[in-house]
């Protein structure tokens, strides 16, 4: 077997939820232009791969007969400018909100509203990340990937990326990309998105700091720190129904958050649903209903994965024979 290969590594310290999970082999990933060597060495041995990041969004099994790429590529820099906008390029291995911190201590606009989610730049386009009003679509440009099926790096713009709400053409074609860069776009204009209801007392703010403070402010009080309590965020997407469906839930439900959507659906709110079957604080053994909101599921300690699917698997029978509406799990099981 190749050196450059770990054998058996451990993956706790690798994944938000802090579930015990080991690898067969693992290696990582500094420079892009190793994965050509990478899957060549994957096709040789016909090996199983996966991806990861810093394991902020997903459910990863207590053995995986593989290996594990931890992509830990490094870089972030203007790749164009004009006189009020820029284009930023990072590597897939930079953390994400250092680069949101990064843009905004420039005194740039466009990333502030998505500040403070965990995980890498090279994740973010493959779950079209969103939070307080935008979405990683709202400023993508581009990104280069690495093509499994042709050997090859290629260029993507967005309509190729095929982004929607938390999805993108990476979660359509999970084991045919490896995403190495991605390009943002960012303005010196202030250009505030403040749609969001729980921004909405930001009044004519004079930098973006001022948006990307409250964003965090708001994060905390809702997501506890996975460091001391092991989480991936938000569990579950918030369910989009059709508009007859949604309309009878707002009749029966009239204090619950409910969204129309430009196309007539009705987006509602997963953790609202969860809270108001009783389940927020819950705890099933190692691992529980977050109290600080009913979105996040929690690791008290101990936990594997068969743990947390069996919780979420109770949440959403739960909400659906409460409510009739089902609920979507939102890290990948990996």
């Amino acid at each position: 077997m190749n050196q450059s290969l770990l054998h058996n590594y451990d993956l706790a310290e690798h994944n938000t939820f802090r579930l015990a999970a080991q690898s067969d082999f693992a290696r990582t990933i500094v420079d892009e232009a190793e994965l050509l060597s990478l899957f060549a060495l994957v096709e040789q041995r016909e090996l199983p791969v996966r991806i990861l990041g810093e394991g902020n969004n997903v459910i990863l099994s207590e053995r995986y007969s593989g290996i594990t790429v931890l992509m830990a590529t490094r870089g972030r820099e203007i790749a164009a400018r004009d006189e009020d906008t820029h284009i930023v390029e990072a590597h897939a291995g930079e953390n994400w909100h250092e680069l949101v911190a990064h843009t905004v201590a420039q005194g740039l606009w466009g990333l502030e509203n998505l500040a403070g989610i965990p995980g890498t730049v090279g994740a973010a386009p493959v779950q079209n990340i969103g939070a307080y009003g935008i979405e990683l679509s709202d400023r993508f440009v581009s990104l280069r990937a690495f093509d499994r099926q042709f050997g090859a790096f290629v260029e993507l713009d967005g309509p190729s990326c095929r982004f929607a709400y938390r999805h993108s053409l990476f979660k359509e074609q999970r084991d045919r990309y490896v995403v190495t860069r991605v390009r943002l776009l960012v303005s010196k204009s202030a250009r505030p998105t403040l749609s969001y209801r729980e921004l909405s007392d930001i009044k004519s703010p004079d930098q973006p700091a001022v948006i990307m403070e409250k964003v965090l402010q708001l994060r905390r009080a809702k997501i506890p720190d996975w460091r001391r309590l092991g989480n991936v965020g938000s569990f579950f997407h918030n369910p989009v129904v059709s508009e007859q469906i949604g309309r009878a839930f707002m009749a029966d439900n009239p204090a619950a958050p409910a969204f129309i959507q430009a196309d007539g659906t009705i987006k509602l709110s997963a953790g609202w649903l969860i809270e108001h079957v009783g389940l927020k604080g819950y705890r099933q053994g190692p691992v529980g209903v977050s109290d600080q909101h009913a979105l996040v599921l929690v690791n008290h300690g101990g936990a594997s994965s068969g743990d947390v699917l069996r919780l979420a698997e109770y949440i959403v029978t739960t909400v659906r024979d409460r409510f009739g509406i089902g609920l979507q799990r939102e890290p990948e099981l990996l």
